[in-house]
Formats: C-alpha cells, sequence, structure tokens
C-alpha cells in the first residue's frame, strides 16, 4: 500500500494505492514501515509551495521508522531485523520503503516505533538549530515562535534543557502546555509579538526560532541582542501566496543579502541570519543518535498530538491544516 499525492488542491487529493518499494538494490536496504511523520512540509506541497518538490503525482512522506525486511549487495549493516529510521523527504508514505544503508539510522528496540518516528526530522532539526547553529548557552534568552508545534515542543525542551530561558509564542488554549515545559507563553493571535517579547526581555534576545518566513523575518531580526542570530527554517507565512514557489524566498533572499552587508561593514551589532534545513549525512546521524538517547532516558518528550492509519493520511493533513494540534501526528502502517 501507498499514498499518492495526485495534484494541486486539499488533503483530498491523497488517493490509497497499491504500490510497493522494488528490491533493494547495491546499498540499500528495504524498510517495512511501522511509522512515518506528517509535516508542515506535505501541506506545501499540497499547494506546490515546497522548494523543489517532485511532480505530480508522487508519495509524501519525510521519514520513517520501520524493521530491515532484506539488504542489497554491498550492504555490511544494518542487517534484517533490526529497526531503523531514514530521512526521505518524499517517498515514506508506504507500507515498504527502500532507503540507501548509508543514511538508515539504529533506533533503540526500547523505543515505541511512533515515538521515534516523531523525533526523526523535528527532533534532529530542533538539537542542530539550538547547539550546532544558535550554539545556545545557559543565562540566554531566546524566542521560539510556534512553540507548540512538532519542533516547537521539542525546541523548547532542548533550549530549556542548555539552560536558556525560552519565550514561545503560541494560542490562549496552549499556553499551560508551554509553562509545562519550561517557556513563557506569548499570545500570538491577539498580542504583539515584538511588544511582548521587548517586555520580558527589553535587551532583546540571543536566538530566535522562525518556521514562518516572510515579513516575520523582519520582527524576527528586530529583537535580537547584540551578538543574537535568527534561524529560519521554515515558510509558513508563505503558504498562501500566489505566483511561483520560489517568488516568496526571493525576498527572504534580499533580506539576508541586506543583513549580511550590514555585518560586512560593521553596522549590524554583531547580529546574523541563517538558513537551516534538516538533510542526511553523518552530522544527521550523530544528531538523531543523541536525541534518541533523549528520548529512551525521559529527558526529551516528544508530544504525540494524534496516531492515525497509514490509510487515514488526508485525514491526517486535514487536522494538520486546521492547525488545532498539539505536537506530532503520526501514521502508523
Amino acid at each position: 500500500m501507498e499514498i499518492v499525492l495526485t495534484g494541486e488542491g486539499g488533503p483530498e487529493m491523497l488517493r490509497v494505492g497499491t504500490g510497493d518499494a522494488p528490491r533493494p538494490g547495491k546499498g540499500q536496504v528495504r524498510v517495512r514501515v511501522e511509522a512515518s511523520g506528517v509535516s508542515f512540509a506535505e501541506v506545501q506541497m499540497l499547494r506546490r509551495r515546497y522548494p523543489m518538490q517532485p511532480s505530480f503525482p508522487f508519495v509524501p512522506g519525510y521519514d520513517l521508522v520501520g524493521t530491515v525486511t532484506e539488504v542489497g549487495p554491498g550492504v555490511s549493516g544494518p542487517r534484517v531485523g533490526e529497526r531503523v529510521a531514514a530521512l526521505t523527504r518524499t517517498g515514506a508514505w508506504r507500507t515498504h520503503v527502500v532507503v540507501p544503508a548509508a543514511t538508515a539510522v539504529p533506533v533503540p528496540a526500547s523505543l515505541d516505533p511512533g515515538v521515534a518516528a516523531a523525533v526523526v526530522m523535528n527532533g534532529v532539526t530542533a538539537w542542530q538549530m539550538v547547539h550546532q547553529v544558535a550554539k545556545v548557552r545557559a543565562g540566554q534568552t531566546v524566542l521560539v515562535h510556534g512553540a507548540t508545534g512538532g519542533v516547537g515542543t521539542l525546541l523548547v525542551q532542548i533550549a530549556v534543557r542548555a539552560g536558556a530561558r525560552v519565550l514561545g509564542t503560541a494560542s490562549p488554549a496552549k499556553h499551560d502546555l508551554l509553562r509545562s515545559l519550561g517557556a513563557e507563553p506569548i499570545d500570538y493571535r491577539t498580542g504583539d509579538v515584538p511588544a511582548a517579547v521587548r517586555a520580558l526581555s527589553p535587551g532583546g534576545v540571543a536566538a530566535v526560532f522562525d518556521h514562518l518566513g516572510g515579513r516575520s523575518l523582519d520582527d524576527s531580526y528586530a529583537l535580537l541582542a547584540d551578538g543574537g542570530v535568527l534561524i529560519s527554517y521554515g515558510s509558513a507565512a508563505t503558504l498562501r501566496d500566489e505566483g511561483h514557489w520560489l517568488t516568496p524566498y526571493l525576498g527572504t533572499i534580499r533580506r539576508y543579502a541586506g543583513w549580511q552587508l550590514a555585518r560586512l561593514v560593521g553596522r549590524s551589532r554583531g547580529r546574523r541570519a541563517a538558513f537551516y534545513y534538516v538533510k542526511p549525512g553523518p552530522r544527521f546521524t550523530e544528531a538523531l543518535t543523541e536525541v534518541f538517547t533523549l528520548v529512551e532516558s525521559g529527558t526529551l518528550n516528544p508530544p504525540i498530538a494524534q496516531r492515525l492509519p497509514l490509510e487515514n493520511a488526508a485525514e491526517a493533513l486535514r487536522l494538520l491544516v486546521e492547525g488545532k494540534t498539539t505536537g506530532k501526528i503520526v501514521l502508523e502502517a
């Protein structure tokens, strides 16, 4: 079974198909998928707004957790029967998937597959942004936009664990959750977010984690303290833009060019801006292994909004589009 995105539109454009993955080739393994995450990337793909997405029709699915059922020639590990995780970007929403063996990351046997799937993309994204891009230190104040989302909840926990004071935007109904995670909530719906941040941290913040993109980046950059960093890792605010998918990103590139120029001529007060996107490779494997360790020990808790069967992928995307969920939606095969 596989879930096919047949064309541009809404969740109704998903179809349940009978296709399956082929036999693994050289350096590949075939994985029986147990769980896969649902992300905002798939929402963007519905609207043809995701950078360099495949042509319709195609199988979505950014990541997976499953058991190796067959190995191709030249594979020394993993072995048949071992549980692994992989970042696929597309193609994970099917019962069996072929992935490069080199990108398959071992999953601790004690971890529930759905819980593990909730941190494959989101956990690595949060961990790398906090520790490798922003390099958050104890005593700093940081701002997390969308702090109750799949990435946001993990960003909050990892930054708090690093000793930071965390301000997080969310709707009022989710403020108690944010407080339980150790963050100070800010209402993004009815309040003036920049004013609220300045009231809580008059000197600015050391880092802003911005998944919105577009004009939000201007406010985020203006909130940085001297030496602070803005990390852009999404473009949610551009979802309903018209025209070519690349157009909103050109504006972002112009913003970044201006900030970089100011930095080069010494007028940035040490502030900087960085793009982040998650990608497989040795650093991904290292980060996910660390994240799995944190989850296994109970230090990191990925909230799961809902678990749904793979064939209910359209419902899962509908829930995500409505924006009423907290944490990660997981599809289970």
